[in-house]
């Protein structure tokens, strides 16, 4: 079953029926190395002040970058079974099609290409481009995630009578496989080092170790990546912890270390975090600010509990000054592991203050319900006055004021004794 979302809705994915409406793109510019986000802005550059582009200035043929991901679609003929009048190469390849196909009749079902196609009249409804990302099974037997976009173009400036496609795509293993590859990778990181010689066929292999844990180590931190994408590598790596063993170290580990990478990015591109927030109904929080970025990539529905303790160990690693692509192995290093890092971290945090009782005995003075109201004018302008009474048969007679603060506030003292 497919399940689409507009590109504003990255937070969760919500499924719906085989045939879903599509919605229309808002304004795009969070991540411009996406191949749809391209299309768009090809599509954009192609107006020139007209309501659509113009057919006649696409040339899907000689566009190196999306155009082997893409497909025209012209129903000038014929609206119910319009013509392919452009295929990409890789599109083409990925949908294994050995021979030309001519209508839009004879896409095969269930391919990838039928994404496209399936749904080229609703463009038309919306006279607009159209971005859409779903989740299917396809031909071979695999889950694909795909991310695409539909465009209108005109022949005459005023209808829309073709429709260029793109797309892009990758197939994703099933649980099972998941599961059986973070056990392996869980092993192969338990596993002792094997010796080796000096003067063997692995005696650069110690070098080469090191410059892949240095690879590893900046995954999520290249250098033109931007907050979004370090977004999505955080979110892959925990789900990959869910998936796997739930007694998996290495794994909840591997997804912490992407979450504190992202953490010290957002820091440094508060507008595109503070953009991320938003869209996924997130709130700041100045007393807790890791909380926000644990929801934003376990999920806010994730255990409040597990959500308390990642927030304090990315704090932990805040304080500490833990360097992106470090925590992972400072959390297998550390003693007592999670638990110790955020028995840590707690234990770093200063005592709340307690409560000031002067405080609390003016604000009960300041609710409190008046036992009388006198007319009578008392120098100062402090809340609280102090009043001598005597004691008269039919009542308390107010005989005089004092403005003296030190005697105000004792007597504002004794009031809670």
């Amino acid at each position: 079953m497919d399940s689409l979302r507009g590109f504003e809705d990255d937070a969760a994915p919500v499924a719906v029926e085989d045939e879903p409406a599509m919605e229309r793109p808002p304004e795009i510019g969070i991540d411009e190395r996406r191949m749809h986000v391209r299309a768009y802005n090809y599509w954009v550059s192609l107006l020139n002040g007209r309501p659509y582009p113009a057919i006649h200035d696409l040339d899907p043929q000689n566009i190196e970058d999306f155009g082997p991901h893409s497909v025209l679609i012209d129903f000038s003929q014929d609206e119910h079974d319009p013509q392919i009048a452009f295929l990409g190469r890789a599109l083409r390849a990925e949908c294994g099609l050995d021979q030309a196909i001519y209508a839009v009749g004879q896409v095969p079902s269930r391919s990838l290409l039928s994404r496209l196609t399936d749904h080229y009249l609703q463009i038309i409804a919306n006279c607009a481009p159209i971005g859409f990302e779903a989740e299917f099974v396809g031909q071979r037997g695999h889950n694909t995630l795909y991310r695409g976009i539909l465009m209108p173009l005109s022949s005459n400036g005023e209808a829309i009578d073709f429709i260029y496609g793109v797309i892009n795509w990758k197939e994703i293993a099933d649980s099972a496989t998941v599961r059986e590859l973070a056990e392996q990778v869980d092993r192969a990181i338990a596993a002792p080092p094997a010796a080796v010689w000096a003067d063997g066929p692995n005696a650069d292999a110690e070098v080469h170790d090191a410059e892949v844990a240095e690879d590893d180590a900046t995954l999520s931190l290249w250098p033109d990546a931007c907050l979004a994408d370090r977004l999505v590598i955080a979110r892959d790596s925990a789900g990959e912890a869910a998936a796997a063993d739930q007694r998996s170290r290495a794994a909840l580990y591997r997804a912490l270390g992407h979450a504190h990478d992202f953490a010290l990015a957002a820091a440094s591109d508060p507008e595109a975090y503070a953009e991320l927030l938003d869209d996924a109904g997130i709130k700041a929080q100045a007393r807790a600010p890791m909380t926000p970025v644990v929801k934003l990539v376990f999920g806010a529905t994730y255990d409040k509990t597990r959500l308390t303790e990642y927030a304090a160990a990315l704090s932990w690693a805040a304080r500490e000054g833990v360097p992106a692509g470090a925590l992972a192995a400072r959390s297998e290093a550390f003693e007592g592991g999670l638990k110790g890092i955020v028995a840590a971290e707690r234990a770093a945090r200063p005592p709340a203050p307690k409560a000031d009782r002067w405080d609390e005995i003016r604000a009960r003075l300041h609710s409190a319900r008046p036992l009388a109201k006198v007319d009578i004018e008392v120098a100062g302008d402090g809340e609280f006055v102090l009043l001598v009474g005597r004691r008269e048969a039919d009542g308390i007679a107010i005989v005089a004021p004092v403005s003296d603060a030190r005697l105000v506030d004792q007597a504002i003292r004794k009031s809670a004794a």
